[in-house]
């Protein structure tokens, strides 16, 4: 028994000789095993009513089929897709996050200058360093540093209000304010904090009304001396359609940027993941995997979770060979998921602030056709579809329709910097999720 999977087919069968094949197909068939950590069983699965229901009545079931499948007890945790679709402000003061503190955040030559800027922030907030924007590629630790800052002002100043939440929420509770009528609360909500914690700013590029609401709530911020930090996978400059006024209110703070780990840090990063999980690893082991994943944070401490789920459910000795086993399946596991026509028409409404409906529509209103040519040209670049099978995302256009467009937009960006740079942007954002 090596996988997930495994696991998770032999508690089934445990599972079906106790209750009826209606009860388990209702209720425990729904449940995913997403991640064993320590003797934490981690679940997903779709609604808050299906949590609520097995937790009530089937808990204890499970415990004795994880129990009877692996030799000693565990821990069921369920999370649910409508708990992820909330998209709530982050907070790290939980059983989820409890790694992500200084304390736990290796520093080594490529991280050194960050986690200095990020520790000073969090022990004096406004006093320096303000703002604070942190950038470098994804997997190197800019999360886990903004989240460090938010846990210790936590523990240094209850007292204060801290705003921690991605770019990405921002918008989406701007363009549902303006929705709904709530612009005030909205405003009232980000523009009395002391602290502003935001993740993925490069987001932002090319939404123009975004931008202005966010210039307006960062001077709000600023003129009353409250601390912000940013974070993105790339520096003010580099994010081509970011508004002059804010890249320069960006800029006046202090840039600190991190680079992919040395080897040093790398070997650190994987003893301390192992230490927090109770998962001893030899020397010639961490060393082969810090010579093997050299890029990606995360990866090193996918690795290492992969390596000691291994160990609890199998008798099998660490070597080499499982390791290299687990290098390969994480991976695997990271490659990006593929960039859908969907999630292309998503960016390209918020950029152009047309609905998704109104891009797949046939309504062919000024700005609504402009953003359905520009996301039928993303989705060419991209994903190298025919003009036929585009016109068939596109409910169903002919294919002359979608070359006409897409030509229109070519020759739009070639005479047209600002807008190719905001086409650039969208295309940047597409493959950085």
């Amino acid at each position: 028994m090596n996988s997930l999977n495994d696991v998770w087919q032999s508690v089934c069968v445990y599972c079906k000789q106790q209750i009826n094949e209606v009860t388990f197909n209702t209720w425990l068939a729904e449940l995913k095993l997403v991640d064993i950590y320590g003797t934490e069983m981690k679940f997903m699965i779709k609604t808050n009513f299906q949590k609520k229901i097995i937790l009530e009545n089937y808990k204890g079931l499970l415990e004795d089929a994880f129990e009877w499948v692996l030799k000693f007890p565990v821990k069921i945790t369920i999370n649910t897709e409508e708990d992820e679709e909330e998209e709530t402000p982050l907070s790290v003061n939980n059983s989820a996050q409890y790694e992500y503190t200084f304390d736990t955040f290796i520093v080594g030559g490529s991280n050194r200058f960050a986690h200095a800027a990020s520790l000073a922030v969090a022990e004096n907030p406004a006093v320096v360093y303000n703002p604070l924007f942190i950038y470098g590629n994804s997997g190197l630790g800019k999360t886990h540093l903004l989240n460090a800052i938010d846990n210790r002002i936590k523990e240094k100043y209850p007292d204060k209000i801290i705003a921690s939440l991605s770019c990405e929420t921002f918008g989406n509770d701007f363009i549902n304010s303006l929705r709904e009528g709530t612009i005030n609360e909205f405003r009232e909500k980000y523009r009395n904090v002391d602290v502003l914690l935001i993740d993925d700013i490069q987001f932002i590029a090319g939404k123009t009304s975004t931008q202005e609401e966010f210039f307006n709530t960062f001077n709000t911020l600023y003129g009353a001396n409250k601390q912000m930090v940013i974070v993105s996978d790339r520096p003010p400059k580099d994010i081509a359609t970011l508004d002059d006024r804010l890249r320069s209110r960006f800029e006046q703070g202090l840039i600190a940027d991190i680079q992919p780990p040395e080897f040093e840090t790398r070997v650190g990063i994987i003893q301390r993941k192992a230490q927090l999980l109770n998962f001893d690893l030899s020397d010639d082991i961490v060393f082969f995997i810090a010579e093997q994943v050299k890029s990606n944070i995360r990866q090193l401490e996918g690795v290492v979770k992969k390596l000691q789920a291994f160990s609890m459910l199998s008798n099998e000795p660490m070597t080499i060979g499982v390791a290299q086993g687990a290098i390969r399946d994480i991976r695997n596991d990271n490659q990006p998921e593929p960039v859908t026509v969907k999630k292309i028409v998503s960016e390209v409404s918020r950029t152009y602030s047309v609905s998704d409906e109104d891009i797949f529509s046939q309504k062919q209103d000024g700005p609504i056709s402009k953003a359905r040519q520009i996301a039928m040209y993303v989705v060419r670049e991209v994903t190298q579809m025919s003009y036929k099978a585009i016109g068939e995302e596109f409910g169903g256009r002919d294919h002359t329709t979608v070359l006409y467009g897409i030509k229109q937009i070519k020759k739009k960006i070639d005479k047209d910097p600002k807008e190719k740079n905001l086409v650039n942007d969208i295309i940047k954002n597409l493959e950085n999720r």
